[in-house]
């Protein structure tokens, strides 16, 4: 039995756009839901949701099962882990549970990202642990192959998100297994002084360039949109794999649109007995 080809990076090699869906809610169960909806891709956060190793194994086996929802045919969601931070140890243990795509947050230079690239790799091309018996990554040595087919399955982005690393984004996308740059609107704009206000004219100007210069560089620009708006910009100016919304907000803003329709004046209502 061969190593699963993965789909998300055969995608991005062959420029076909993907449409995601952030998840922030940190829950096997709501994961499990939303992994039956149709997305292309979803984003398991170990950054900023409270994610640790054993939650983003359950997320990703959440993923995998939701497969029996989808109409017949229906490719599967793929799902991309980020990891809280680019240590070596910490990519071998995402990778060891099963994750085929990593997304790494605040890489700003190229020799950050070659240690990326070596750190998602087995050697001789990089230093990742051998440690696939005990691996779901490898359905326990199902996969008999998989520390020689590994390698070309993984699929690794890192995320442009300073001044820095905008400086340096073209000698980022330029490194050999790096497969996509993903922009940070959020942190970029905090890093070029407008923070909490990535609609910066200056900030928009820097995207819309970053994009086209990952283009340039033959790999796939991403990027999160949090409303329709933005994802259309985003997706016209070219970038590949784009979040379309955020789970943590569409429940939210679902609740509130819901109470609306009840309470259209907003005003809490008092409960009994203070309940």
């Amino acid at each position: 039995m061969h190593t699963p080809t993965n789909t998300f990076k055969q995608a991005m090699a062959e420029g076909r756009t993907q449409l995601g869906l952030w998840l922030g809610l940190a829950d096997a169960y709501s994961t499990e839901i939303l992994a039956g909806t149709g997305y292309d891709w979803l984003l398991l956060d170990g950054e900023h949701a409270p994610n640790d190793l054993r939650s983003q194994l359950h997320l990703l086996q959440a993923v995998a099962s939701a497969t029996s929802a989808l109409p017949a045919g229906a490719q599967p969601p793929h799902p991309i882990a980020r990891v809280p931070v680019g240590d070596t140890a910490l990519i071998k243990q995402y990778l060891d549970i099963g994750a085929t795509t990593l997304l790494v947050p605040m890489v700003d230079t190229a020799e950050q990202a070659r240690g990326l690239v070596r750190a998602t790799r087995y050697a001789p091309e990089g230093v990742r642990g051998m440690g696939s018996a005990l691996a779901r990554s490898s359905r326990w040595q199902a996969y008999p192959n998989y520390v020689h087919e590994a390698n070309a399955q993984i699929c690794l982005l890192v995320q442009a998100e300073t001044v820095q690393a905008m400086e340096n984004l073209d000698a980022i996308a330029a490194v050999p297994g790096v497969d996509g740059v993903f922009i940070g609107p959020a942190d970029l704009s905090a890093s070029m002084g407008h923070p909490g206000n990535p609609g910066h004219p200056d900030v928009q100007a820097a995207i819309h360039e970053g994009i086209a210069r990952i283009l340039r560089a033959g790999k796939a620009p991403g990027i999160l949109a949090t409303n329709e708006v933005q994802a259309r910009q985003w997706l016209a100016a070219g970038a590949r794999f784009v979040a379309v919304g955020i789970d943590t907000m569409l429940l939210a803003s679902a609740a509130r649109q819901l109470l609306a329709r009840f309470r259209p004046d907003g005003a809490a209502q008092a409960r009994p007995n203070g309940y």
